[in-house]
């Protein structure tokens, strides 16, 4: 659990806010270096959505998505923005909202709100987005923070919606990195918090062709 590693909860996010302020407002500062894997991230990323998104009766509509945690618009320019009419994107950082005015270029136009906002104090607005996709940000929210935070995106979603999760998994329990003030969990601790958030999981899947050195990296859809 988070409360066994993050001993002081406002320093824990000002360290954090802190540290995404001094990193290059670029896809290599995004991806802590490893820019050259962001093509087979959001190539995996589209082919797990997509399953979600074929004809049916419970299929995921393609109005408007939320981009959480959005950097730059790395994933709304490469994932979502070809796929949804409208996207949103949350950031805590200034400075990657106001980058990606320029990054996204023309398509960009279709970017409806910028939120400046820690995910900790963020609400998405209730029943407004087919797809709320959060990578590589919920090792930066305390465990309940993160529990009360999906709750709020399950009131998000619009009918058949789903709440995406992409991100690194520990070995086991919680790990601290006290250099970008962040934790990483197991799949056990994930697992919980989405269970005690009352969402239900639909799928989940490890990211593959990623370099051996980092973390394991799964995708989770729930709603």
């Amino acid at each position: 659990m988070t409360s066994d590693v993050v001993e002081n909860e406002f320093e824990f996010y000002s360290k954090a806010e802190k540290y995404w302020k001094d990193v290059p407002a670029t896809v290599d500062g995004m991806l802590g270096g490893y820019g050259h894997i962001s093509s087979i991230d959001i190539n995996s990323s589209r082919k797990f959505l997509q399953k979600f998104l074929r004809e049916g009766p419970n299929r995921t509509g393609t109005t408007c998505a939320l981009d959480c945690g959005a950097g730059i618009g790395r994933i709304t320019k490469r994932l979502l923005l070809p796929i949804f009419k409208t996207v949103d994107m949350v950031d805590v950082t200034e400075d990657f909202l106001t980058k990606a005015r320029s990054y996204l270029g023309e398509e960009g136009r279709r970017v409806r709100n910028y939120f400046c906002c820690g995910l900790q104090d963020f609400s998405p607005e209730p029943n407004s987005y087919d797809v709320i996709w959060i990578q590589w940000v919920i090792g930066h929210l305390t465990d309940n923070h993160l529990s009360d935070f999906l709750k709020r995106c399950r009131a998000g979603l619009r009918p058949n919606g789903i709440v995406v999760i992409k991100d690194n998994m520990a070995q086991e329990g919680v790990i601290m990195d006290d250099v970008d003030s962040s934790v990483c969990r197991d799949l056990d601790v994930v697992r919980k918090i989405i269970r005690r958030a009352g969402l239900r999981l639909l799928a989940e899947e490890r990211q593959e062709n990623f370099p051996d050195e980092i973390y394991h990296v799964y995708t989770f859809a729930m709603r």
